[in-house]
């Protein structure tokens, strides 16, 4: 009886891991469909998607990836994936932000050139019509 419910708690985990996994994935390519996210944002979130279904699927694949890296704990092994991809996922944001910030900056600095250039254009007609 204690192996029966053991193996019925490993297969309940394993399909909520399922479903966590296919919501996630179908969320991206929802959010992606919508023009929420761009194709170029949610690449890393499709993959690490993608590596957690196929994980929840083949259980054995945590345990072989485990042993591959020298991790005696499989569910360890599945977290440092999880890390990895936050971490990821962040330096990804940095990036953007980096670009954006930078993108923002010379956006303001033409704004007040054209601002200036008016301003003189302004003044140049006035003081032509007095």
């Amino acid at each position: 009886m204690g192996n029966d419910s053991i193996n019925i708690n490993l297969n309940i985990i394993q399909y909520i891991s399922i479903a966590g996994s296919l919501v996630i994935l179908l969320l991206v390519v929802e959010l992606v469909r919508r023009k929420k996210i761009k194709e170029q944002y949610s690449l890393l979130w499709l993959f690490f998607s993608l590596i957690f279904l196929v994980f929840s699927i083949w259980r054995e694949a945590l345990d072989l990836l485990a042993v591959t890296i020298g991790i005696a704990y499989p569910p360890a092994a599945f977290l440092l994936i999880l890390v990895m991809a936050i971490y990821l996922i962040l330096i990804q944001y940095s990036i953007i932000i980096s670009k954006l910030s930078n993108n923002l900056k010379e956006s303001i600095q033409e704004i007040s050139l054209l601002k200036h250039e008016i301003d003189n254009l302004k003044n140049k007609v006035h003081n032509e019509n007095v």
